[in-house]
């Protein structure tokens, strides 16, 4: 009974520190200043459970973003799996959704670029989102090499690049999610014609 407990309070202080971290580094307008003391104090826990249980502050920026992508991976897949969409329409879909994900999170993903987590590329949810979407782009006519193809255009959404375009240059995130849109279809080229031998989901 007592392990029990001890496993339960310790999954509550788990979550209490991930909805801390995840509410300070949205509300904060300098995300980089926020401490590891600020988030133990806002989640009611000592300093030393957070490195205990997270290692250090990238590794609790790491969890952050992991439980918050997780829920959209989860609807990607699942919409995926309902089918009834293109090829084509999957890609911009997912690219859609991967770009509000880094509207929405761009000061948690600054907090991260920060921590030494600069380099999405050897991220878990990097890999998958990568895996996802050369899949598609593998059953798309005219795609000559998906897996790069892939890294190019999830390119287009990094998390710095984001940043610049809304807080610094101030594009409004419906005029940049149409742009993104643009520049996909720019990549895949013109639809295939009817009739011309491809098959199109």
């Amino acid at each position: 009974m007592t392990q029990r407990t001890e496993r339960a309070d310790a999954q509550r202080n788990r979550e209490a520190v991930l909805a801390a971290a995840d509410t300070l580094f949205a509300a904060s307008s300098s995300p980089h200043s926020v401490s590891m003391d600020d988030i133990a104090a806002a989640a009611g826990v000592g300093k030393g459970t957070l490195f205990r249980r997270f290692g250090d502050r990238a590794g609790l920026i790491a969890a952050v973003i992991a439980s918050r992508i997780e829920p959209l991976q989860q609807a990607v897949r699942q919409s995926q799996d309902a089918a009834g969409s293109s090829p084509r329409q999957q890609v911009l879909d997912l690219l859609d959704a991967a770009l509000l994900f880094k509207i929405k999170n761009r000061n948690l993903m600054a907090a991260a670029e920060d921590a030494g987590l600069s380099s999405p590329y050897q991220a878990e949810h990097y890999g998958r989102w990568h895996d996802t979407l050369r899949g598609v782009l593998d059953l798309l006519p005219g795609v000559r090499d998906a897996d790069f193809t892939a890294h190019a255009l999830l390119a287009a959404i990094r998390a710095d690049l984001v940043t610049h375009l809304i807080d610094d240059r101030k594009m409004p995130p419906e005029q940049l999610r149409a742009s993104l849109a643009a520049h996909v279809e720019n990549v895949l080229g013109p639809n295939p014609p009817p009739g011309d031998g491809h098959t199109v989901a």
